[in-house]
């Protein structure tokens, strides 16, 4: 099968879409598929582009078999609603030539639009109409909801106005996917039928991230004690995951000595959580680290913290939570009862309110004082990772929903 795939910022191994398009294709690519890739110069999530790449000009290279055509974008400095949508509408403008190029000369079977960005739904559903291959659309999240919920882009008329354009343009593609059972609910009400969608989450390599005996070399390097128990947070650091939460938990924790506090990672909101950290002697930051190093990374953790917007409940679903469960280290996870994260936690660490630094900090230190309860949570956590976030039945799963759908 001939597979197009549309996304931005497509790396194997970036966090976000650009890894799950970017695994998506080596792994198709294994099995015999011709995949090409219409994307960006890696940029995300530092918001600015990876040196070795240009952001001004066409470039293409092979990565794991996978042809991938790279098109220009501007990055934006600095955040902001409308910086972010000229942003992913540039994108989607400069990629548009390459997609409607290789749909007419290329031919694939199937063109799968990554989402987000929002604005990259028009291209891909002209250029397999034009091109004759089936179109299919992958929510990673709803964005322009997100971006209304959070505050990012306001207006009423300008939030009716988007979203039912959205919702149009969806009910378009032949089929669709996402990653949470509640986002396909959602996608449901947006009327793209049933019959025509399927959950796909997302996985993590369980071969790649497991659980290390002993001390890492992270530890050592940031001057933690042995003693001391670790609060990890690695991941994207922007506007939807609810960070100043950690540097208020931090600041309530400071007088207890053996709890110390790593954020690892990069984004827009990096900057403004060193700022909320300030004085804080129990926080260590910590640059995103490559993928070689990552296993190692989850490892100094003894407790992963995944804070989240309360606005942003069931519009996402970190894609970070698979390699914080497959670590087999225990979760602290800021979300409301009966979502789809508090599920996926329970039992493999503690659900507390989103926004709420005091309940996150309480139970930060509950489970810094009991290492056997945190051992318990974290063979559960291996557990679950290895039933429900495990790549291969994932990815073959989708394969045969594909080959029987095609």
């Amino acid at each position: 099968m001939k597979i197009m795939i549309h996304s931005i910022n497509y790396l194997p191994e970036l966090t976000g879409s650009g890894k799950f398009t970017g695994e998506m294709g080596s792994w198709l690519a294994a099995r015999g598929h011709k995949v090409r890739v219409v994307t960006s110069p890696p940029y995300y999530p530092e918001w600015r582009v990876r040196p070795g790449y240009c952001k001004l000009w066409y470039s293409a290279e092979e990565i794991d078999g996978v042809r991938v055509i790279r098109c220009p974008l501007w990055v934006p400095r600095h955040q902001s609603g409308l910086r972010r949508a000229l942003h992913f509408a540039c994108f989607a403008a400069s990629a548009l030539p390459v997609l409607l190029w290789h749909s007419l000369t290329w031919r694939p079977d199937l063109l799968c639009v990554v989402k987000p960005p929002a604005f990259a739904l028009p291209g891909g559903l002209l250029a397999a109409a034009l091109g004759g291959a089936q179109a299919w659309v992958h929510i990673q999240d709803f964005d322009l909801e997100a971006g209304f919920e959070l505050g990012l882009v306001k207006g009423a008329f300008l939030r009716r106005f988007a979203l039912a354009v959205e919702n149009w343009l969806l009910r378009r593609f032949a089929r669709a996917t996402t990653i949470s059972s509640r986002m396909l609910e959602k996608l449901h009400s947006k009327s793209v039928m049933p019959g025509r969608s399927a959950l796909f989450p997302n996985w993590v390599d369980t071969e790649l991230i497991r659980p290390l005996k002993g001390p890492t070399k992270f530890r050592g390097a940031l001057g933690i004690p042995p003693e001391a128990v670790v609060v990890l947070y690695s991941g994207n650091m922007g506007e939807k995951q609810g960070l100043d939460t950690l540097a208020a938990a931090a600041h309530l924790l400071e007088g207890e000595r053996d709890i110390v506090f790593v954020l690892c990672g990069e984004g827009s909101a990096r900057r403004r959580l060193e700022e909320a950290a300030k004085g804080a002697s129990n926080i260590r930051f910590q640059r995103l680290q490559p993928l070689e190093k990552l296993n190692e990374l989850l490892n100094l953790a003894d407790i992963h913290v995944l804070p989240q917007r309360a606005a942003a409940s069931d519009l996402v679903m970190p894609s970070k939570l698979g390699g914080m469960l497959a670590s087999g280290r225990p979760v602290v996870a800021g979300a409301y009862p009966d979502t789809e994260i508090a599920r996926a936690v329970e039992g493999a660490g503690v659900v507390v309110p989103p926004d709420d630094a005091l309940a996150m900090a309480t139970a930060v230190r509950a489970l810094a004082r009991a290492p056997e309860w945190r051992a318990a949570l974290g063979h559960s956590a291996r557990a679950r990772a290895l039933e429900d976030w495990d790549r291969d039945p994932i990815l073959e799963r989708l394969l045969r929903w594909l080959e029987k759908r095609h």
